[in-house]
C-alpha cells in the first residue's frame, strides 16, 4: 500500500463493540469507558485497520491520507 493514514474514532458515535480491536489489535484499543481510540493516529496503510473501519457497526472510524486529508474510509460518494 505505501501510503500513510490518519485514523480517528468519533467517540460520540462509538458504541464500544470492540470489533476494531478484534480486526486490528495493534491499531485500536478500548479505554476504561469502552470507547475505542487509535493506538497511533498516523500509521502506514494496512489491511487490518481498513477491515476494522469497514467492520465498525456504527461507522465511527474515519481514515484519511495523512498528507492530503483525502478520505480513504468512508469513501466520498
Amino acid at each position: 500500500m505505501g501510503d500513510r493514514w490518519h485514523v480517528e474514532v468519533d467517540r460520540g458515535v462509538c458504541i464500544g463493540s470492540g470489533m476494531c480491536v478484534n480486526h486490528a489489535p495493534a491499531g485500536f484499543a478500548l479505554d476504561s469507558a469502552r470507547q475505542a481510540h487509535a493506538v497511533v493516529a498516523d500509521t502506514d496503510a494496512n489491511e487490518p485497520v481498513l477491515m476494522a473501519a469497514e467492520g465498525c457497526p456504527v461507522e465511527a472510524i474515519m481514515i484519511t491520507l495523512a498528507e492530503s486529508g483525502e478520505p480513504v474510509f468512508p469513501p466520498e460518494e
